[in-house]
């Protein structure tokens, strides 16, 4: 079974869909997708590089994990479904914190990301069993985030993420009525 994709309108809104292995290229239709940051108790947060093979951005450093969700399915959902496939991580707490983030980035090889991505904070604490064909490599990083060499969303979204406070753990929650119509399920 292949996994698809909710392509949308400027306005967030579902219009369709399409295959995963087929919607990133040169022009990539915009698409709903997530980010998610998992922060310990001592409030670091977990950075991963992703796997040396995947198609887009491999081998870079990036947020906890991200990823698509399925069509009908909610992105908290989809946050914890991703969280079990990649790092081994069962969340009990999924919290939006950012429900409007969006960018377009594109790699040296022309292949485009355009996403509406809403961003999550999940805490959880121990050590994650990454998947390799997923994670490369992972590691706990104190907060503020300060290392060169990011995935392009991961710089965006931290230049957001800082506005929240200080310290990870007391971001606010924001509101899921701020998220995507696409969003709201």
């Amino acid at each position: 079974m292949e996994e698809r994709v909710v392509l949308l309108d400027q306005a967030g809104r579902a219009i369709g869909t399409e295959t995963k292995a087929t919607v990133h290229h040169a022009a990539t239709p915009l698409h709903l997708a997530f980010s998610s940051y998992v922060v310990d108790a001592a409030g670091r947060v977990l950075i991963t590089q992703r796997a040396l093979d995947k198609p887009t951005w491999p081998g870079v450093w990036t947020n906890s994990c991200c990823g698509h969700p399925l069509p009908g399915e909610p992105v908290a959902d989809a946050v914890r479904r991703r969280l079990v496939d990649e790092l081994g991580i069962v969340a009990d707490q999924v919290d939006l914190v950012l429900p409007e983030f969006r960018y377009r980035a594109e790699m040296p090889t022309g292949v485009v990301e355009n996403e509406l991505c809403p961003v999550y904070r999940v805490a959880w604490t121990g050590e994650p069993t990454p998947n390799p064909a997923e994670v490369a490599s992972y590691r706990w990083a104190d907060w503020p985030l300060d290392l060169p060499e990011l995935s392009p969303w991961c710089v965006l979204q931290l230049t957001e993420l800082r506005r929240l406070g200080p310290d990870p753990l007391t971001w606010p929650t924001a509101n899921p009525a701020d998220l995507p119509p696409a969003a709201q399920l």
